[in-house]
């Protein structure tokens, strides 16, 4: 079976996952019993996951004439001959309106109807929700026919309950056999005690000859050592007040306070380093960086200019300051004033930005931490579109999946955890993360 790409706006990618099945036509009957049946509505339709009543009703819709979907048989007919190419044009207007997300351009959505009877498309990659034309004719027909819940769902919560429970029961059963493990090691040292005490016992008794042998002089000094060992607590130990124990002691006193400053000599420029080094990681000015308003108007007096994408790199190396800067900088210059439509322009400006990434390793992480920093500084609400955002740069190879990820961990143990940032970029990470898994299981 032939395929294509979803989306007419992606036919020429070679490596878009989405794909549905090319129509075939067929034109039965003769005179006013003319008809044009679509023979793989139903796999087009599943590609698009959406009913194959739809599409059907949207064509009858469009061209002004009946059309059928025959659920038992599966099959769908149009009244009147249209050509493959014309239904073809009409089945891309209905992806445009109904399939893929305003957002992003995803196809994978997925249909609600609000309590008011509106028509949404809800995301599954960025997480926008879409809101539909209610002036189209197929809206009244949707309402009508609602798309069918998803089944599973209730049963894939039962399935993680029922997982955590028992992860939850293991764990416990592995903190009770540490219990008796260390329970078992104790009796086990104890009667190691007793045996070797025991052996010992033995031994003395069958030594004893050898004892008995021994000199009354040697045992009675065993007994005084045993004796002093005895009394040794009981000793009042005095100091000595001779003029050589006292210079002594002054001698020591003396080296060990030097010993101190020499110490705190030594510590004294490792934590000036440690503090300078700890302030070029933060990104705050140090001996070596500009202020970073004066780094801003340096970089906007670089893109003035007129510069090239390619040619950014050797003139943001010339700037003395701390790469996250110089790309927190250049993103907010890039940006500034974007109030709506920030996914569009990063669009846009991607070039710059794709050399930004190039700088070195680990610049993919200082961009996602700028664009951060841009929306939690922006007071147009830009991180509303950072979902969007992010996928655009994704889709554009400017961002690899792995550091996205990495990035929003970081991001949920940081101090801004409790940012709309996270949560607006939640259905992308777990977009990702799933698509992840499908393309393993393929």
């Amino acid at each position: 079976m032939a395929l294509q790409n979803i989306g007419a706006a992606n036919s020429d990618d070679a490596f878009y996952r989405y794909k549905m099945p090319r129509m075939i036509t067929k034109i039965e009957g003769r005179g006013n019993g003319i008809k044009t049946n679509i023979v793989n509505m139903v796999d087009i339709a599943k590609a698009l996951a959406r009913p194959p009543s739809y599409t059907t009703k949207y064509f009858g819709c469009e061209l002004g004439a009946q059309s059928k979907f025959d659920e038992k048989a599966g099959t769908s007919h149009v009244n009147g001959a249209h050509d493959t190419a014309k239904l073809a044009g009409l089945l891309e207007v209905f992806i445009k309106k109904y399939v893929q997300c305003y957002g992003c351009g995803n196809p994978e959505t997925e249909i609600l109807i609000t309590k008011n009877q509106m028509i949404q498309l809800k995301c599954a990659a960025c997480g926008f929700v879409s809101d539909v034309d209610m002036r189209d004719k197929l809206t009244s027909f949707i309402i009508k026919n609602p798309p069918e819940t998803k089944k599973g769902s209730k049963d894939k919560k039962a399935m993680r309950r029922a997982e955590k429970e028992r992860l939850k029961e293991g764990e416990a059963a592995d903190e009770e056999m540490k219990k008796m493990k260390k329970e078992a090691k104790k009796k086990g040292s104890s009667t190691t005690k007793d045996e070797t005490t025991k052996l010992n016992s033995t031994k003395k008794k069958a030594s004893g000859s050898d004892e008995d042998r021994q000199s009354p002089a040697i045992v009675q000094v065993d007994e005084k050592e045993e004796s002093l060992d005895e009394d040794d607590d009981e000793v009042q130990w005095q100091t000595d007040t001779s003029l050589e124990a006292a210079r002594q002691r002054i001698q020591e006193q003396l080296s060990a306070v030097t010993a101190d400053m020499v110490m705190l000599s030594t510590e004294e420029p490792e934590k000036k380093e440690k503090a300078a080094s700890k302030k070029s990681d933060d990104g705050s000015e140090n001996g070596n960086s500009m202020h970073y308003s004066k780094l801003v108007g340096e970089v906007k007096a670089i893109l003035n200019k007129g510069i090239m994408a390619s040619e950014l790199q050797s003139h943001m190396a010339t700037l003395p300051a701390p790469a996250q800067e110089k790309i927190s900088a250049l993103f907010e210059v890039l940006f500034e004033g974007t109030e709506k439509g920030l996914a569009k322009v990063v669009v846009k400006k991607k070039r710059y930005l794709a050399a930004a990434v190039s700088m070195g390793e680990g610049s993919q992480l200082l961009l996602l931490r700028a664009i951060e920093a841009f929306c939690l500084k922006s007071t147009s609400n830009a991180f509303k579109e950072i979902a969007v955002v992010l996928k655009a740069l994704y889709d554009a190879d400017v961002l690899e999946e792995e550091y996205i990820v990495q990035w929003y961990h970081e991001g949920l143990k940081g101090d801004n955890k409790d940012s709309q940032v996270w949560k607006n970029a939640k259905p992308l990470i777990d977009w990702l993360q799933n698509a992840e898994s499908e393309s393993e299981e393929e």
